[in-house]
């Protein structure tokens, strides 16, 4: 595994928490990578949204015969061990490994969408849709921004800081959205809509799957994924303040600290159902839902668009930021266990929680300039092909976006830096078509695409 070092950091306010954790503590930067061998003492860190309450609130566990199971309560039990699962057949293809030439590509700024935070697509439509955390959701076609709010929830929610609209899928025929937010109590809520031809959401087919109370005020996640499987995957948070203090995200009796996947189906008795071979679906003390544990902050994860593996970039305490991989062929990722609070990164951090069965990151950097992953895609667009395979991602806090290529024996290669800095990035994400565009705050909020420099 190859490990990014960089040196000095600067933080100053408005989505990630950067360097300590408090309830609120939030952080914003700009610089540029340079070589170092130490870091900041590790006290806290880093990551795009989250929100304020106290516990897992969610429909009563039993298990179901045949094609689900309804949802469990919380009881606290710990893991230590990764159940395992029979893998899925996907043929993986390796990067190219050659670093790229710099003048072949250029980030161009396309539009601007105040405070965006996650860009999406559905089946049957060319437009890209943008998701601001202030509550809304508008469409993008060729960089060019309807005014007509889509989704507007804004007096729904609770939005700073951490909080906020943080993300939004739909399901694989396009008609319905889901979407995941803070609400005005600071609890995570997961929330379906019918959506139109026209791409709007009706207000009046509004229906709660699932709410998450929060006991602080951030690490939410805030990721929200239709899988190749057709269920809908979200990502949690490990409920926030720093350093995991109930240590929450090795407990399967807890929601926060893991990676979930439920089907939007409802069931007899709940406004959603559970996969039937969900990894702890009849376990004594877990929740149903979880799909892997042992995670801090999965800010942002997709799904390769050509293997199908699920890369999970996972924001870091005080030192160190990782990405996670779940490879199709050997399972994606169900039941592991990504070792958060045990580790931080490859690095042993509450030493009361067990490092059994914990998969490591593919890839981790260090802190500096830098102090939170906002996430990334593997490249699989046609427009640069010395990019293909790579896995290109961004810092909140530097702005930097760096890529690594995936070696043949899945480990990952040298980092390469792909830009100057671009400032206060919320995430990389991918078109259809695998071309990639970056999501920042910076001057309010903008949008730049990933282009040849022809």
């Amino acid at each position: 595994m190859r490990v990014a070092r960089v040196v000095a950091i600067a933080c100053a306010g408005v989505l990630v928490a950067c360097s300590s954790d408090s309830s609120s503590s939030t952080s914003s930067s700009a610089g540029s990578a340079i070589t170092a061998t130490t870091a900041p003492t590790a006290t806290s860190a880093p990551a795009p949204p989250a929100p304020t309450s106290s516990t897992d609130a969610a429909p009563e566990s039993s298990a179901a015969a045949g094609g689900t199971t309804t949802p469990g309560a919380d009881t606290a039990t710990t893991i230590d061990a990764t159940p395992t699962t029979a893998p899925p057949t996907v043929a993986t293809e390796p990067a190219t490994t050659v670093p790229p030439n710099r003048d072949q590509f250029v980030f161009t700024e396309i539009a601007q969408v105040s405070n965006p935070v996650d860009l999406t697509y559905r089946a049957g439509d060319d437009a890209f849709y943008v998701v601001s955390q202030d509550g809304f959701v508008v469409a993008m076609r060729n960089g060019v921004v309807d005014d007509t709010k889509l989704l507007d929830i804004a007096r729904d929610i609770d939005s700073g800081g951490e909080q906020g609209l943080l993300g939004l899928t739909f399901s694989t025929d396009g008609s319905h959205g889901y979407v995941n937010y803070t609400n005005r109590d600071g609890n995570t809520e997961i929330t379906e809509y019918a959506v139109g031809a026209d791409g709007v959401f009706d207000p009046a087919s509004k229906r709660l799957l699932l709410e998450i109370d929060q006991p602080y005020a951030n690490h939410n996640g805030g990721q929200v994924r239709i899988g190749p499987d057709g269920y809908l995957y979200i990502g949690m948070g490990d409920g926030g303040s720093g350093g995991d203090p109930e240590r929450r995200a090795l407990n399967v009796g807890t929601l926060l600290g893991k990676l979930l996947r439920i089907d939007p189906t409802p069931s007899a008795d709940a406004p959603y159902s559970i996969p039937p071979d969900n990894p702890f679906v009849g376990v004594d003390g877990a929740r149903p839902e979880i799909y892997a544990v042992g995670l801090r902050n999965p800010w942002r994860f997709t799904f390769d668009l050509e293997t199908n593996d699920l890369w999970i970039a996972d924001v870091g305490q005080g030192q160190w930021e990782e990405v996670d991989v779940a490879w199709a062929d050997e399972g994606t990722g169900k039941g592991a266990n990504y070792g958060w609070s045990a580790f931080e990164g490859t690095h042993r951090f509450n030493d009361d929680q067990s490092e059994d069965g914990v998969t490591m990151p593919i890839f981790e950097y260090e802190h500096g300039v830098d102090c939170s992953i906002s996430g990334g895609a593997r490249y699989r667009g046609k427009a640069l092909p010395s990019l293909v395979g790579w896995y290109i991602y961004g810092d909140y806090c530097s702005g930097q976006i760096r890529a690594f290529p995936v070696l043949d024996d899945r480990t990952a290669g040298d980092e390469f830096t792909l830009t100057t800095v671009l400032d206060s990035i919320t995430e990389v994400a991918e078109g259809l078509d695998g071309e990639l565009y970056v999501l920042s705050l910076a001057g309010g909020g903008k949008i730049f695409a990933l282009q040849p420099t022809g």
